[in-house]
């Protein structure tokens, strides 16, 4: 695994203009807050997620072209091992690491699970990353990560979730989601687009930001006014989506309740809409950033802080719980045998209680020689002894008879009187 050069992108200077003159004279730095770990500077990470087509690659091409733009040029993780071309340069590639090709063919996978198994491999060696992009941290103000186009591979499996808690358990992490804004002028499609959206967020627990894209084909105030209007929203459901008959269907009934559900979740959310092709949207992109770096200082760095002391500790009562659990099982926790403990139980000798464990022994029938301080034979132990001793020595003494003392039945010639009778003569075949 070997870092790329930060070199910018072939087409960083032809949109060094634009996103010069849409940003202003200058951005505003990184500040390092207060509640930082250490006090040392530490980049915030921006993990972009979004529908395969909403344009990840080229918003990533241009938030690299525009950070290069005022000389704070980005650390950059490539996370999609199927992409086949990058307009920018990542510092760590997946595709450096994993063949997804390969992968397919040795595994017998298609291109899902090319991509997931892929993942998941270079989820193994994710420490190792982690501590090049934390190397980094005093010499970067931003990491981009960029994720695989099939939105569901990174956000519900494990790898995905490994990967996000990771890198939020060390550096400030914020969430963008990227929404196609042309696709999403439908009423439904925007409510698929919401709902997705709050199910990354509450997954993730990370400041969470949406960014509608493409502004420059159709501007997102469609959007935003669904979002902070019910009303308006249910007006064009209602426009756009009525049936033959002139009434609003089911589908219609639904999704007006859950843009009221939704409500909450729109207030506490951050909106930006930007253009990755002409590079507008920039500045209110990175304000928002910003934003939700503050907020991940002062609300999730305690409640991640908290989790992680949390787990801690409950993997040290379990080692604790199984270190007990194994003395008691060794009979050497506190409160066991010697004096003052328990009393002997049944089966144990003189020595105390029984060595080969806390249960007591069986009741065999010689039970009685376990008798504790019976040192001394009894006159009926005596009587038994002896009449064993002369029944062995009555069987050693009988005569023992060979093979050819005993005649022998041939098969199916059983007599039927014993040996008296005659032989030959089967016994009657059962009816």
């Amino acid at each position: 695994m070997a870092e790329a050069s930060s070199a910018s992108s072939p087409t960083a200077d032809k949109a060094t203009a634009s996103a010069a003159a849409e940003a202003g004279p200058s951005t505003t730095p990184v500040t390092q807050d207060a509640g930082s770990a250490e006090g040392k500077k530490q980049p915030v990470v921006v993990i972009c997620i979004g529908m395969a087509g909403s344009g990840k690659t080229t918003l990533m091409q241009r938030l690299n072209s525009h950070l290069h733009s005022k000389n704070t040029p980005p650390y950059i993780l490539n996370l999609d091992p199927a992409v086949s071309h990058m307009p920018y340069s990542a510092n760590i590639d997946i595709r450096d690491t994993v063949d997804y090709k390969e992968v397919m063919k040795q595994y017998n996978l298609g291109p899902n699970g090319g991509i997931l198994t892929a993942l998941n491999l270079f989820t193994t060696k994710f420490d190792q990353v982690l501590g090049y992009v934390e190397k980094r941290a005093e010499d970067v103000d931003y990491v981009l990560v960029d994720t695989p186009g099939q939105i569901e591979i990174f956000t519900w499996s494990a790898s995905g979730s490994i990967i996000t808690d990771a890198i939020a358990s060390s550096l400030p992490t914020v969430v963008a989601y990227i929404v196609d804004t042309p696709r999403t002028t439908a009423p439904a499609t925007f409510m698929s687009n919401m709902l997705y959206a709050c199910s990354i967020l509450y997954k993730t627990r990370l400041p969470f930001i949406i960014v509608f894209n493409k502004t420059d084909v159709q501007p997102h105030d469609f959007a935003l006014e669904w979002m902070q209007d019910f009303e308006a929203y249910q007006a064009a459901l209602n426009d756009s989506a009525r049936n033959e008959s002139g009434e609003s269907g089911y589908m219609n009934s639904l999704m007006g309740s859950m843009c009221l559900v939704l409500e909450e979740f729109y207030n506490n959310l951050r909106a930006v809409g930007v253009s990755a092709m002409t590079g507008e949207g920039m500045r209110a992109f990175f304000d928002a950033v910003e934003e939700a770096r503050r907020e991940y200082e002062t609300d999730y760095r305690p409640e991640l802080d908290r989790l992680a002391a949390e787990k801690a500790a409950q993997t040290e009562a379990d080692k604790k719980a199984q270190l007990e659990r194994l003395m008691r099982d060794m009979n050497m926790s506190e409160g066991g045998s010697g004096a003052g403990g328990p009393s002997r139980r049944r089966g144990g000798g003189a020595g105390g209680d029984n060595p080969f464990g806390p249960h007591p022994r069986n009741e065999r029938e010689d039970r009685y020689l376990d008798d504790e301080g019976d040192d001394e034979i009894d006159e009926e132990e005596q009587d038994a002894i002896r009449r064993q001793q002369e029944e062995e020595e009555e069987a050693a003494g009988a005569e023992e008879l060979g093979r050819l003392d005993v005649e022998e039945p041939e098969i199916g010639g059983m007599p039927r009187s014993g040996p008296q009778g005659e032989r030959g003569q089967a016994w009657p075949r059962p009816m």
